[in-house]
């Protein structure tokens, strides 16, 4: 049987921090659509490796009932020791995603952020912000219905309460026809929290992050013609400007030499975010937006074509 009829096998290496997760779920789920991938999530965690595996690239015992990869594809800290100890298994090939301690050339690939500034190579594809799980919309709701998400202390940014309240008392007061929907995160400072819930009336709905389950950010984002995002988060704001929505982010002081602070600023850059000044831009009925952001798209189509080419799937099956 030729690879043509096969489903490539890619283990996905997790150290199931929900960040890195999201990143390996964004581009596992666009492999599957353009290779007919079968994926295998593998926690990092139940295969404990000590330092010299990982140097010589020895690999520990598998679970027997997993396939043999073609690709194994790792995200986070956690996961590294595993990857380069998996190195050599079989012919499988090994990318990471963001930018590891490790040297690259022990791996056969790497997806990493632009604003980590990593020199190009043949072997690296830079992506704006970090992948996700969010598909753009095909279209834009009518309905005045906004959401908020909200984040909290980083080392990227200065976190402020009370300027972030009052922005967003504002955005309400502005647009008073409009419905809200706001929620926090885990990073959320428990008094912030608070103060959000006392927002909590007929035209505003304050959803705490424990209330909210996997698909609930992409159905509140299919369901909004405007989103507002605290920008200490790079996934989250990557988030919402891939769902095509437009947004605008909520002002924050950023610290010096701050990456994500680079990133949010690349961002608005190319005009895929709005910084707060131009809430009037993000709140006006839009015609659809010309470029668009999707970052796990890009990058599955990168590693299908230099990883799995064999196992690509004809034009018009990719393009679902």
């Amino acid at each position: 049987m030729s690879n043509h009829s096969q489903a490539p096998v890619v283990w996905l290496l997790t150290d199931n921090k929900p960040g890195h997760k999201n990143q390996l779920k964004g581009l596992g789920n666009r492999l599957r659509v353009l290779t007919g991938a079968a994926l295998y999530w593998i926690s990092a965690e139940e295969y404990p490796v000590p330092l010299w595996r990982a140097l010589l690239g020895v690999a520990p015992a598998m679970d027997t009932a997993l396939p043999k990869p073609a690709l194994i594809v790792a995200a986070g800290t956690g996961t590294h020791r595993l990857l380069l100890a998996l190195r050599r298994l079989g012919k499988a090939k090994t990318l990471i995603l963001m930018k590891p301690a490790f040297p690259l050339g022990w791996v056969d690939g790497a997806i990493i952020p632009a604003h980590d500034e990593v020199k190009p190579a043949n072997n690296i594809l830079h992506t704006e912000g970090v992948i996700n799980t969010i598909t753009p919309l095909a279209r834009l709701t009518s309905k005045p219905e906004a959401l908020i998400l909200v984040g909290g202390r980083s080392e990227h940014f200065d976190w402020d309460e009370d300027a972030i309240l009052n922005q967003i008392s504002d955005l309400i007061a502005r647009y008073p026809q409009w419905r809200w929907t706001i929620t926090d995160s885990r990073r959320t400072p428990e008094m912030t929290s608070e103060r959000l819930a006392e927002l909590q009336s007929p035209k505003i709905s304050v959803v705490h992050h424990t209330r909210t389950h996997d698909d609930w950010l992409s159905h509140q984002l299919a369901a909004s013609r405007a989103v507002w995002v605290t920008p200490d988060s790079i996934s989250m704001v990557c988030e919402a400007a891939t769902s095509g929505v437009p947004t605008g982010l909520l002002n924050l002081n950023a610290r010096a030499n701050s990456r994500v602070a680079n990133g949010v600023k690349r961002l608005t850059k190319r005009g895929l975010i709005a910084h707060w000044a131009d809430h009037a831009s993000v709140m006006a009925e839009q015609a659809e937006r010309h470029e668009r952001l999707w970052e796990a798209d890009r990058a599955a189509r990168w590693v299908a074509a230099n990883y799995l080419a064999a196992f690509q799937k004809s034009g018009k099956e990719a393009r679902q």
